[in-house]
């Protein structure tokens, strides 16, 4: 299927970066890629009308596409450098992946619910965004491809698990929502050294919860 970016599309998406720029986003990369990163496209067809509104849509399996502006604030506290090495965690509909990857980052990233990592792994293939996928526990990150410049985790984990900070190069950085009730803490950890640990926390927002493999 082809898919097609519309100058209603990009006016809309003009629009939607007027929007969060106003709540607070500056870094201009990420506003800028916003702008270039087709939000319509991850959305099913029942959605299309609401794609450049700022607010999240389901996406099936419980679980959801974030606001663009949690999307920006996220990115924007990551600090993205075109040729960083980025874990993800949690693909979902695979937009947040897709900015990563738009912004010259090295991305991989993992999703646990097998058909929505199937259909999302399809139409980054469609789109020719060249995400490294990968199915499996988030938690357990992928201790294989590390270490990472970056960590960003997509949904709420009850605390920061241990095997994503090891997974850090030094200096690098971990962006994660914390918290097990419906508001989470936004943190990012700066690995500082093996040992230690710098973490900042920058307000509230609401995410799904990050689900673990007790298998």
């Amino acid at each position: 299927m082809k898919r097609e970016d519309s100058y209603r599309h990009q006016g809309l998406r003009r629009k939607l970066v007027e929007s969060i720029k106003q709540k607070g986003i500056t870094d201009e990369a990420v506003l800028k890629v916003i702008m270039e990163v087709p939000r319509h496209f991850f959305l099913d067809s029942s959605f299309l009308e609401y794609a450049y509104q700022d607010k999240p849509f389901s996406i099936g399996w419980g679980q959801t596409i974030s606001q663009p502006y949690t999307v920006a604030f996220q990115t924007q506290l990551l600090e993205v450098k075109k040729g960083d090495k980025i874990l993800e965690i949690g693909t979902g509909s695979g937009y947040q992946s897709s900015i990563l990857y738009v912004m010259g980052a090295k991305v991989f990233s993992i999703e646990r619910i097998r058909p929505l990592y199937l259909k999302t792994k399809a139409l980054l293939s469609e789109l020719n965004y060249q995400v490294r996928l990968f199915y499996g526990d988030g938690y357990k990150g992928l201790p294989a491809y590390a270490p990472f410049d970056k960590i960003l985790v997509t949904a709420a984990a009850p605390h920061i698990p241990e095997t994503l900070k090891k997974q850090l190069k030094p200096g690098g950085l971990l962006v994660i929502p914390v918290g097990e009730k419906n508001i989470q803490e936004m943190l990012r950890v700066k690995k500082i050294s093996d040992n230690d640990f710098e973490t900042q926390k920058f307000g509230d927002f609401s995410f799904v919860p990050l689900l673990e493999d007790k298998s």
